[in-house]
């Protein structure tokens, strides 16, 4: 078997692993069950990436591409085809996020100043029409006391108006909307690597990936940092929300006519920090084992961005 130090994708893969394994087992989830999910991805893709446009994938064809059994591949489509059926309908945007992005930029829920108004909770303007509007059929009183929860709305004393804190809805925890986010980003951040690995068309730009890293720095500076940075990058997304809310067929109030499919884009944003680890802190291997991993330490990219 190739080792991380010979293969440099086993390597890239096993420091995704090693955060998301981390996630797996905080939740409980077994090696088995994502045993599973790895196999329904490998046949997902067989069948809808790899084919040749000339004839219909088969069975043993995704079978010999994946190294699973042909029983195997089967079991996994009939899987896959139950989950596309009650795909349908369903919306990246949570619902909430939705609210939020709809008393942002809907100019029926702004104030004269094109900020987003305080609203009642019931009538003419309200934040009750803000729901139904913006998030079908959820109960207004369920989305606000979400709303509350996170710290994104807020009451005021004297009126008893909603108001807008964050332009953002951001939810905590393990919970299923914040997994949904996660699994979006990720996704959405190794369809970029895998573009820009593949793409060789000419003349034609890679999507843009940029990072900024530094790997020594005192930790009397991070908590500044760490607010600084979060201001500059909401700051960002921001604008970048201003420029692209006004095409969105759904937020825009004057459509442009539909020339072909919709198209999903976007740009995200996030901070790391992780204390550095000495080889020591990795959990050696038995003297046996030649398929040892290397730590996850001493190639990190040099300061700055790239």
């Amino acid at each position: 078997m190739t080792t991380t130090k010979t293969n440099p994708l086993h390597k890239a893969l096993y420091r995704i692993l090693r955060p998301l394994a981390r996630l797996l087992l905080r939740n409980g989830i077994p090696f088995s069950e994502f045993s599973d999910l790895v196999k329904r991805a490998y046949v997902e893709a067989a069948f809808e990436d790899f084919a040749d446009g000339r004839r219909k994938p088969t069975d043993s064809r995704a079978a010999v591409m994946t190294g699973l059994t042909r029983k195997e591949v089967k079991r996994q489509r009939d899987l896959l085809a139950g989950e596309h059926s009650g795909r349908e309908g369903r919306s990246h945007a949570n619902r909430a996020s939705r609210v939020v992005s709809g008393w942002v930029r809907d100019v029926a829920f702004q104030a004269a100043d094109g900020q987003p108004a305080m609203l009642p909770f019931e009538g003419a303007g309200s934040f009750t029409e803000l729901v139904r509007k913006h998030s079908g059929d959820m109960p207004p009183r369920a989305v606000l006391d979400e709303l509350f929860r996170v710290g994104v709305v807020s009451a005021d004393e004297q009126t008893g108006k909603l108001y807008l804190q964050k332009r953002a809805y951001v939810p905590a925890g393990d919970n299923e909307e914040m997994l949904q986010i996660f699994g979006e980003d990720v996704s959405d951040l190794l369809a970029t690597i895998d573009h820009n690995l593949t793409d060789r068309k000419p003349g034609r730009s890679p999507l843009f990936q940029r990072t900024l890293t530094y790997d020594n720095i005192p930790p009397e500076v991070i908590e500044r940092w760490r607010q600084y940075a979060a201001e500059q990058s909401q700051r960002l997304l921001e604008e970048l929300d201003q420029w692209l809310a006004p095409y969105d067929q759904d937020l825009s109030q004057n459509p442009i006519k539909n020339t072909g499919e919709r198209v999903r884009t976007g740009v995200s944003v996030f901070y790391f920090e992780d204390p550095i680890q000495t080889a020591s802190a990795v959990v050696p291997t038995s003297s046996d084992d030649h398929d040892q991993l290397e730590p996850l330490t001493g190639d990190h990219n040099a300061p700055g961005i790239h």
